[in-house]
């Protein structure tokens, strides 16, 4: 049985917030240390150079859009109204937010932004499918 496009897509946004969630990690443990990640990160930290700052921002990013996604891909499937412009949403969230992450991590402005745009304008799609 295939799935819909909108929950294979759902599976592997699971694969990219990992991604998401790994840069940032490595990032973070690359200023502040072995001894930071693995320990209790009690107390002040020291603060993150500018690498590790944009991976966390594009974290926080990626996780402002990524329950609005979530559950309109499964409100599309629920409801049996996936494909069509659900499905271009759903693709276009996906592609923005994978291209998101190296476009903030080099600091590559406006087109950034315009990337942030279009993973909206899929999230926009797929909720006048849903509706």
């Amino acid at each position: 049985m295939t799935l819909p496009t909108e929950l294979l897509l759902l599976g592997w946004s699971t694969v990219l917030l990992f991604a998401y969630v790994m840069i940032q990690g490595q990032t973070a443990t690359r200023d502040r240390g072995l001894d930071w990640n693995a320990g209790p990160r009690d107390g002040e930290q020291k603060p993150l150079g500018e690498m590790a700052g944009r991976a966390e921002r594009a974290l926080k990013n990626f996780q402002e859009t990524y329950p609005v996604f979530v559950a309109l891909a499964l409100g599309l499937a629920v409801t049996d109204r996936t494909g069509g412009i659900g499905a271009i949403g759903a693709w276009l969230w996906f592609g923005a937010r994978i291209a998101y992450i190296p476009l903030y991590l080099f600091g590559v402005k406006y087109i950034r932004s315009l990337c942030w745009m279009v993973s909206i304008l899929g999230l926009l799609l797929m909720l006048i499918r849903f509706l």
